[in-house]
């Protein structure tokens, strides 16, 4: 990890997944979906007057030093930035109580966010993890048959990580920010042309 922060890349955004550097490329309306959720979530605290914020882009480094990602969005709880030992220097975080909420979006590599992401974020004790499958990519085992658009919503309760999916005009439910009011459609509509 710490190899791959000192070689980071002038051009480009990269993440370390399992000791190989791979660039990160997404497509429009990947963006659009992260922007969304930006825009709702920032909205949302500054209603509640929040002292969080969301970076432009942070890294996220897990208990393995042969990771580091860059997740779409990151709300950081800035009272326990002095206590992130990467964050000056960095932009990075490692401790769980700075991310209340830590958001992917999916893309092709679907098993990263599925498999490898989420285990980490578990393991570190991020409270609430959300991923954002708008395409329906990820597997049987994590979306269902069939296979379609779906907002996974993991909750970290007791040591691990319980899992909650939402589809359609569902509303969305977080605990996090339990009056946050969207639904997986409103995000679709967003991206059409």
């Amino acid at each position: 990890f710490d190899e791959f922060i000192a070689g980071y890349p002038d051009n480009g955004h990269y993440e370390l997944i399992n000791g190989r550097l791979c660039e990160v490329k997404p497509t429009g309306p990947h963006e659009q979906v992260g922007a969304y959720l930006s825009r709702k979530l920032t909205v949302e605290l500054d209603r509640l007057n929040l002292p969080y914020f969301i970076p432009k882009s942070c890294t996220v480094k897990p208990f393995s030093e042969q990771s580091g990602y860059l997740p779409d969005v990151v709300v950081v709880d800035q009272m326990t930035l002095a206590t992130e030992p990467r964050w000056q220097r960095e932009s990075t975080l490692t401790q769980a109580e700075s991310m209340p909420l830590v958001v992917e979006v999916v893309s092709t590599n679907w098993r990263d966010d599925y498999q490898r992401k989420a285990a980490d974020y578990e393991e570190m004790g991020i409270p609430e993890f959300w991923i954002v499958d708008y395409l329906g990519l990820g597997g049987r085992r994590y979306i269902g048959t069939p296979k379609q658009p779906t907002f996974s919503v993991y909750q970290w309760v007791d040591g691990e990580y319980q899992v909650t999916l939402f589809r359609g005009e569902n509303r969305i439910l977080s605990p996090t920010f339990p009056e946050l009011a969207f639904t997986l459609d409103q995000i679709l509509q967003q991206i059409q042309c």
